[in-house]
Order: structure tokens, then sequence, then C-alpha cells
């Protein structure tokens, strides 16, 4: 049996991932660190292996005992307009997913997966990408954490509570996409919500 911890837990990937992980009988605790209570209709848990923990992420390092999982998964991501500004962007999307990776070492999980994107490149002059880019650089040089792996997601299809609006147009014209984006356009692809789910499940150590 194995035990997960979740940051992210609300967001449209983090919710299908935390139900996944709810419904996999290898594991038998799922901890999600989260900024406020759980609604009980966001997650089906029929074996009460739900735990979730309200922290505050400008401290996450108080935190690090959490962190003595055997998978950690971290889904956590903003984006420009609801940061407000590129510094309070880098604060979500770099610092406390390289924070994340630093007590997985610490407590010596088995295993990192976090969200980057499609065409993460430090030397993008887009800021998103270059950003995710840093990001994967700092925690794929991080001496000593075990089997570190990032998805790299295009456009995300599924049901959000909130309105974004090139995911929306990817929605509607998914089909369009799938019949068109071949070969090496392939990985730019809106991808459903559960498929990256899947995918970060799969790269965990399960050895």
């Amino acid at each position: 049996m194995k035990s997960a911890m979740v940051l992210g837990a609300t967001g449209l990937v983090g919710r299908t991932l935390v139900n996944m992980l709810l419904q996999d009988r290898r594991y038998n605790e799922v901890t999600c660190l989260v900024r406020k209570p759980l609604s009980s209709s966001m997650f089906n848990d029929p074996h009460n292996r739900l735990k979730p923990v309200v922290i505050d992420f400008d401290n996450l390092q108080d935190y690090q005992g959490y962190f003595s999982v055997n998978h950690v998964y971290c889904c956590l991501g903003t984006t420009l307009k609801k940061a407000g500004s590129k510094q309070a962007f880098r604060r979500v999307d770099f610092e406390y997913v390289h924070v994340a990776a630093q007590l997985t070492r610490a407590q010596r999980a088995d295993s990192f997966v976090w969200i980057s994107s499609v065409g993460a490149d430090a030397k993008s002059s887009n800021f998103y990408l270059r950003v995710k880019g840093e990001l994967e650089n700092a925690i794929m040089r991080m001496p000593q954490l075990p089997h570190a792996s990032a998805v790299r997601p295009s456009l995300l299809l599924g049901n959000r509570d909130e309105s974004r609006t090139l995911e929306d147009i990817a929605q509607k014209t998914a089909p369009i996409w799938q019949s068109i984006m071949k070969g090496p356009l392939k990985k730019y692809r809106p991808v459903h919500a559960v498929d990256v789910a899947r995918n970060m499940m799969s790269l965990q150590r399960w050895k």
C-alpha cells in the first residue's frame, strides 16, 4: 500500500487526480495540502482515505512532516491574470513548487511529479514558459532528489470552476485540433485533465 500527498488539489488536474487516487486500491491514504477547507462534494471518498490539511503556502516549509509519504504530486499553478503580477505568478508556479520538491527530498519520499507546460524553456522570451523552464532546470539539478518527473500538457480540457478564454476555445475546437495536429505537433494538442492525471500516476516510482 502507498501513501500520496497532493498540492493543488482543487484545480482542474488536481481535483481529477485526487479522485483517481482515492479509487486506486494501491493507496491507503491521500493527504491534500490546501488553502481552505475542502467541500465534501468535491471528492468521492468511500473508503475515508482523504486527509485534507489547511496550510499557509507562504510558509510551506513549516509543514515538512506531511511530505513523509511515498508519492508527492504537485498540481500547483495559476495564471498571470489571476496572480495579478509577474512576481505573484512566480511565487506560485516556481517558488511553491521548488520548495515542495526540496521538502520531498528532505523527507525521502519515493518520487515527485509536477505539472510543467509544453514549450517550457528557461531561455524563452515568453514569461510563462520561461518560469516553467527555469523550474524544470532547478528541480532536475537538485542533488539527491529521487525520481523527479514533470508532465508537460498543452491547453487543458475539462470542467473548471473558473472561465479561461483559451481553454474555453480549446474545449469547443478540440476535434479540429485532434485531426490536424499530428506528428511533431501532436504534443501541442489540447489534453483532457484525466489524461494528465493518469500520466502523473504512471510516472511515480511504484517499486
